[in-house]
């Protein structure tokens, strides 16, 4: 049985986070849950990388002193399955934006599909969705975005371990990638449908692994909830 002792020192909760919600409501949930259940005023809850609402899967959450190494669970490749749906983009790269402009898809193949697969792989210079949290001059990204202001954005050097299409359902190509820190992969949907001479955004998204931890071993936020001390 788990004490409030246990969770000040330290404790790393596998959580399968919901579709559509914010990894912050998830560790909001986390968060509550234990202080309600141990009468506490506070205690310190964070996770390590978030995961965007239109993408469910496994989220680290770290309590109490576990919090402190956050940075290291950061660091850890992880493992996604999703789907790019090729013949359209939206200015997001994923679901959270509208279509729109469509492009041609007759002329993609199964040989031209794996060929564009093998080019992403090892380190490769990649640029962030300009719908994303990250921060230029104090201010998110997303906000630049939805004010229709363009930016010119750095490519950033990330690296992709391993890249397997799964199943190709045209125009939805199945996917699992494994990949370093700091890998977008909306950018990856986007980058794909372009070096099909198409266009491609990122329809459905699912986080399996981090480094050694597998979402099979997580739990809901409200299985959490009812089984806190197990």
């Amino acid at each position: 049985m788990k004490t409030e002792q246990d969770f000040l020192e330290g404790q790393l909760i596998l959580i399968d986070k919901p579709l559509k919600w914010s990894s912050f409501q998830a560790v909001n949930a986390i968060k509550w849950a234990i202080r309600k259940r141990y009468q506490l005023k506070k205690i310190k809850v964070g996770h390590a990388g978030t995961l965007d609402p239109l993408a469910s899967g496994l989220l680290l959450i770290c309590v109490g002193k576990f919090t402190k190494r956050i940075h290291e669970f950061q660091g850890m490749p992880k493992v996604y399955e999703g789907t790019i749906t090729l013949g359209s983009s939206t200015p997001s790269y994923d679901l959270e934006t509208e279509i729109d402009t469509l492009y041609p898809t007759e002329h993609i193949t199964e040989e031209l599909i794996h060929k564009a697969r093998t080019s992403f792989l090892g380190k490769i210079a990649q640029k962030p969705p300009v719908f994303s949290a990250l921060k230029k001059d104090g201010k998110r990204l997303y906000e630049y975005a939805r004010e229709g202001k363009e930016l010119e954005l750095k490519a950033r050097s990330v690296e992709i371990f391993a890249f397997e299409i799964l199943q190709i359902n045209m125009p939805d190509i199945h996917f699992r990638i494994q990949c370093s820190k700091g890998t977008y992969i909306r950018s990856i949907a986007h980058d794909f449908g372009k070096a099909l001479n198409s266009g491609g955004y990122l329809s459905s998204l699912r986080r399996t692994k981090i480094g050694e931890y597998n979402v099979d071993n997580a739990v809901t936020p409200a299985y959490f909830k009812e089984n806190i001390d197990i």
